[in-house]
């Protein structure tokens, strides 16, 4: 009769993978498991180019070879007028999409959270709002620029002759160009940022609503002492990002003006000229130095804004 015999593996064998399996079930080890993949894409994604952009800033690159040139391209675009007419265009967007984009949303956002009117009208026109943000900017600039023709088919055409004025040749002026910008702007991000605020409003405790109408304060003196405050920190990331997308912004521009070619360079921007000297004339050095200096400003104006309205001060317990 034949016996069944267990087979083991040898002792330095069992020895060899307890060690693997002690790594792998390690609770010292499991968070740095969870947050590889993150730091991978940041190292792969983010920091790696970003050092290799402020190497390239250095130098001259010119179809593959690399020439260190030192500071020669920063010198360059100081002496640039086109870089300058650039970053105020970017500038100026940034600034009056601040104006625009958050007082409105927030006036807007604080209406639907009301309890005045009827649920199934804000869902629909909160949706309503929504949607031009899943929109391509690709598309939402073609439409963008038919709307704003120099023909007198175009639709703010048309809607100004309805007024009795001429057709204006909104793309080929600034103000015209930058009307146009900015109401893109407005259609594509009012709903975005009214979901934002409209989160933070959500947030805050009913009860001192409550407590604020039982002392008798009104619905506005009620916004300014309860919800701005309590808003705060909603406020401070949405003007955060709006910093950044405002002094960021290209494709709207280059989809408006059907190129990176605007008259008088009235809608370039410095991402915009960037894209010029790096891909159109392939000049990547200075490409980069655009880049960086870019960079820099926006970190040192979000920084400067998240310094003063106290983000980075500890909390006092």
């Amino acid at each position: 009769m034949a016996l069944s015999q267990r087979v083991e593996s040898p002792p330095s064998a069992r020895r060899g993978r307890r060690p693997l399996k002690d790594l792998l079930y390690s609770q010292h080890l499991a968070p740095y498991f969870f947050i590889a993949p993150f730091v991978i894409t940041l190292l792969a994604f983010w920091a790696f180019p970003l050092v290799r952009t402020f190497i390239m800033s250095t130098q001259e690159v010119l179809f593959g070879e690399a020439a260190f040139v030192g500071t020669d391209n920063y010198e360059r675009l100081w002496r640039d007028r086109i870089f300058w007419q650039a970053l105020y265009n970017s500038a100026r967007y940034m600034v009056l999409t601040l104006l625009l984009l958050i007082p409105i949303p927030l006036v807007l956002a604080a209406i639907i959270n009301s309890k005045i009117g009827s649920e199934r009208v804000k869902n629909l026109f909160k949706a309503s709002l929504f949607v031009p943000a899943l929109t391509s900017i690709v598309v939402a600039g073609i439409i963008f620029r038919l709307m704003f023709s120099e023909t007198s088919t175009g639709l703010m055409n048309q809607f100004i002759s309805l007024l009795g004025a001429d057709p204006v040749r909104w793309l080929r002026t600034d103000t015209g160009g930058l009307i146009a910008l900015l109401a893109l702007a407005m259609w594509r991000y009012t709903g975005v940022n009214i979901l934002y605020f409209l989160a933070g409003m959500q947030s805050i405790p009913d009860e001192y609503y409550e407590a604020a109408s039982i002392d008798g304060a009104g619905r506005v003196r009620q916004f300014f002492s309860i919800t701005l405050p309590n808003l705060k920190p909603t406020l401070v990331y949405v003007t955060t990002i709006s910093i950044y997308g405002g002094l960021a912004m290209f494709l709207e521009s280059f989809m408006l003006y059907a190129g990176n070619n605007s008259p008088n360079n009235q809608g370039l921007t410095v991402v915009g000229y960037l894209y010029r000297r790096g891909i159109e004339e392939n000049d990547l050095g200075f490409a980069s130095a655009v880049g960086v200096v870019l960079l820099v400003v926006i970190m040192t104006i979000n920084l400067t804004y998240l310094t003063l309205t106290g983000t980075f001060k500890k909390e006092e317990r």
